[in-house]
């Protein structure tokens, strides 16, 4: 029984990586919800200016469309 002393830190920190996990999917969901899409990850301001152009141009030739 000497030896299998470090299993009294398994459950300890088999809580907190559930927890970790449950945090991380928690705030996927919600942000999905909020914005209907998942989050980009690593989005920096080139990203953010092409999404801006393309969507421009999206509504520019939907506008041009109709």
């Amino acid at each position: 029984m000497a030896k299998l002393f470090w299993l009294e830190a398994i459950l300890p920190l088999g809580i907190i990586a559930g927890m970790l996990c449950v945090m991380g999917n928690a705030q996927y969901y919600i942000h999905k919800a909020a914005h209907g899409r998942p989050k980009h990850i690593g989005n920096d301001m080139w990203d953010v200016a092409l999404d801006r152009r393309d969507r421009k141009i999206m509504e520019h030739y939907s506008a041009a469309g109709n």
